[in-house]
């Protein structure tokens, strides 16, 4: 098989509407499912509830869930809680999240510390991850809690490591590429392994799955990374990693390859003037004539190899065909 993105994307514009298909109806019932387990009697945190749920996104982790529960054994009830239980985990870390960076937006919407201060947001994040675990208790879903309640762990693991380590930019490849899979890749890999646990599957396929999602975590983690140099049509504004001293892939590769004083120029820039459009351009030209950018698509590629190699375990069917689109769209994604 040819992995070449360049190959594969030419040869197929895909669409999340597509992809969803062969869990279309389980996608829809989700959501009343979802609303339910945020329910409460406190009218102000019910009002923040119905708020939260109105801003969700695409919908991609509960659609890695399912279809991972699909192609593995089937989708049941457990299945319903296992998707609820990680997006009330994770939306309780975003709302943290949030607070720690003094955000006023989330997706294009105001926060919630930013309509209802601070004081409020940290009890409402964890209210909801004081709900993911009793959803799970309450249904004896101790597997699941298990797994995504480790996902938690590291995202914070990952966060503070990022922040220690942001203080001097003396992130390595090696620490970079643990610190992503803490992050970004987690979360993911949470999904796939709860859909497959869900359904019932042995071990091995549940680490296989875990496995999977890991790789697609650490590719869209280094897509992402190549939004910042401009490299795509659209995406997050361009620069904004360097403005916020974040230590990315093509980063630290260029660096990786200077001589000490063109290191010690663009760190520099890095520190203590990356809010001037001009130096922070100097730093994108840096990267892309160091070859930073092809480094990061090329380490990006053999993730997707590899997240895609993960999936011949699995027997064909809709919902495997579905999930090797979605690998896809993620890495072909603009935003």
């Amino acid at each position: 098989m040819d992995y070449g993105l360049l190959t594969i994307i030419a040869s197929m514009s895909l669409r999340l509407d597509d992809i969803k298909k062969p869990v279309a109806k389980e996608m829809e019932e989700f959501e009343p499912k979802f609303r339910a387990s945020m329910k409460t009697k406190v009218l102000l945190l019910d009002k923040i509830m119905n708020y939260i749920v109105k801003r969700k996104g695409k919908q991609m982790r509960p659609l890695f869930v399912f279809l991972s529960a699909g192609a593995c054994g089937g989708i049941n009830e457990s299945t319903f809680r296992g998707a609820s239980l990680i997006e009330l985990l994770h939306t309780a870390t975003l709302v943290h999240d949030d607070v720690v960076d003094d955000s006023n937006y989330r997706r294009g919407f105001f926060s919630v510390n930013a309509l209802w201060k601070n004081k409020i947001a940290v009890l409402v994040g964890d209210f909801l991850l004081s709900r993911g675990m009793a959803l799970a208790l309450d249904n004896k879903d101790f597997h699941l809690l298990s797994i995504v309640n480790t996902a938690v762990q590291q995202m914070s693991e990952g966060e503070l490591q990022q922040m220690e380590k942001a203080r001097h930019l003396d992130i390595s490849e090696d620490i970079y590429y643990e610190i992503i899979r803490q992050k970004t890749a987690s979360l993911i890999a949470s999904c796939c392994a709860a859909g497959a646990s869900s359904s019932g599957a042995p071990e091995t396929l549940i680490e296989t799955m875990r496995k999977f999602g890991e790789h697609v975590g650490m590719a869209f983690q280094i897509k992402d990374d190549l939004f910042d140099y401009g490299e795509e049509e659209i995406g997050k504004p361009l620069g904004i990693d360097i403005k916020e001293k974040k230590m990315t892939l093509p980063l630290i590769h260029a660096l990786s390859k200077a001589t000490w004083l063109e290191k010690k120029k663009i760190i520099n820039i890095v520190k203590n003037e990356s809010e001037k459009p001009k130096k922070v351009q100097e730093v994108i030209a840096f990267v892309k004539n160091s070859g930073g950018i092809e480094y990061a698509r090329k380490a990006m590629e053999s993730y997707y190899k590899m997240s895609l190699d993960a999936l011949n375990a699995l027997p064909e069917s809709n919902y495997k065909t579905s999930l090797q689109q979605l690998v896809q769209f993620t890495i072909e994604r603009n935003s």
